[in-house]
């Protein structure tokens, strides 16, 4: 059933409960009659802004979609079936999509995990999930693993590549120099101190 039938079912229905009484000349209407005269009535302008006027009402939308189970039904077989998953796989093979949504949902991610690091019921669970034997062999397994070492190498180069992580090395290398070179002239006066007394 479609959506569009959904809402005019009630519309359909007082008009019908209508129609069904006794007409003009006593017979009553068949069906062919009651459907004709219902299809007319909302073709009208005034039909259509009955119609319009009952599918902006927000109290009736909800009545009448929401509490459908057939559109809960029909919304969750469309997601989740072959056509939708090669969809959602297409769509986010996309790298412009993926970045945009990745972006959009970063944010929420961020403070999620904030979220739950201060939460010390869940600091509590994630120690005690670490300190299974399993889980640290499986971690001991992965940091040695040759995936896993040529990752790394490839984020340390990719770092080291980084302009902003290079300007950073020359300020600490220019500061290293600067405290070493400061020592080495302390420790030289002190020397000459100690030669000039004696």
């Amino acid at each position: 059933m479609k959506l569009k039938s959904i809402l005019l079912l009630p519309i359909i229905m007082i008009l019908t409960s209508c129609a069904s009484g006794d007409t003009s000349d006593g017979g009553q209407l068949d069906y062919d009659q009651t459907k004709k005269m219902v299809v007319d009535i909302l073709k009208t302008d005034d039909g259509k802004k009955a119609i319009r006027d009952l599918m902006n009402d927000d109290t009736m939308k909800e009545k009448l979609v929401m509490d459908q189970k057939i559109v809960t039904d029909t919304i969750q077989r469309t997601l989740t079936s072959d056509k939708a998953i090669n969809f959602w796989k297409q769509t986010y093979s996309d790298p412009k999509f993926a970045q945009g949504v990745a972006k959009h949902m970063r944010s929420e991610n961020e403070k999620l995990l904030k979220d739950l690091m201060n939460d010390p019921a869940y600091r509590g669970m994630m120690i005690e999930v670490f300190k299974e034997p399993e889980i640290q062999k499986e971690m001991a397994d992965a940091l040695k693993s040759k995936e896993y070492r040529e990752h790394l190498q490839k984020i340390i180069t990719e770092t080291m590549d980084s302009p902003l992580f290079k300007a950073k090395m020359q300020v600490f290398l220019i500061k290293a120099a600067e405290d070493a070179k400061a020592k080495a002239d302390a420790k030289k006066d002190s020397g000459s101190e100690d030669g000039g007394g004696s």
